[in-house]
């Protein structure tokens, strides 16, 4: 008996010393159309990594169409250049390797008239998401962050697989969107495109990154070459800072969430 009160002792003094038991690492997910679409979530998606979580990105195209600002032609050649500079700005944020689908690049908008492709395309979202079975998403907003087809096809399809209850398909879903001010680094010469820009009333999600984040993202930015040269690189990274000020904000797509994590 003696000897049994004192193991069982140990075993509590052991627990107590040990602290608060750490649950299994969150699973975030960040479903996008092209490659680099992944910088508007940059820091977010440095922060999480960098505090233990599973970040993955799930990329819909091959991305061999988005060739202005390279000499690399479009086609096979990009699409395999593009699949590099995935890989590398994954690995700047500090998230696995990024799971590349394939399909073809700016054609997603036209899927609405092609029930076999849209299904086609879902089924794969589907058997990802099934897969990694995330704690909390992250994708384009219905305005798909510039206006493109494709980004706006990714949301819709991704926000479908939630409200339908698909599974591994969690409700934490959240939309990231374009500042103004990064519109305006890209195109400096041009205004932001009307109604693209969400009302502050639904940014409601406010996510807080530090420098190493932001720096993380920025390298991440700089992996994308045939996206963006380098004075766009450099205007970005001089609107970053008072562009987000320490946070992204998001929406979440089904309005009661945690105002400063994804995963609460």
């Amino acid at each position: 008996m003696r000897t049994m009160f004192f193991c069982t002792a140990v075993l509590l003094a052991a627990s107590i010393g040990a602290g608060p038991q750490q649950g299994p690492a969150k699973t975030l997910v960040a479903v996008f159309a092209h490659p680099d679409d992944e910088s508007a979530a940059g820091p977010v998606l440095a922060r999480y990594a960098r505090e233990g979580a599973q970040v993955h990105l799930i990329i819909a195209t091959d991305g061999a169409a988005g060739g202005q600002q390279t000499t690399v032609p479009a086609g096979p050649e990009l699409a395999r250049v593009r699949a590099e500079e995935a890989r590398c700005s994954a690995d700047a944020l500090g998230a696995r390797p990024p799971i590349l689908l394939g399909f073809p690049d700016g054609k997603l908008g036209t899927y609405g008239d092609d029930p076999l492709r849209l299904f086609a395309l879902t089924q794969r979202l589907e058997e990802e998401l099934q897969r990694l079975r995330p704690d909390a998403v992250i994708t384009w907003g219905p305005d798909g962050g510039s206006g493109h087809p494709d980004h706006r096809l990714v949301s819709a399809v991704v926000t479908q697989l939630a409200r339908t209850g698909a599974p591994g398909m969690p409700e934490r879903l959240f939309y990231v969107s374009l500042p103004a001010e990064a519109i305006r680094a890209l195109n400096p010469s041009r205004p932001a495109p009307p109604l693209l820009i969400p009302q502050p009333k639904y940014l409601t999600t406010r996510i807080a990154f530090t420098t190493a984040d932001l720096e993380a993202a920025q390298r991440s930015v700089s992996c994308h070459k045939t996206q963006f040269p380098p004075d766009a690189i450099a205007r970005l990274a001089e609107a970053a800072k008072p562009m987000w000020n320490g946070i992204v904000s998001l929406s979440p797509a089904f309005g009661a969430s945690s105002q400063n994590d994804l995963f609460q």
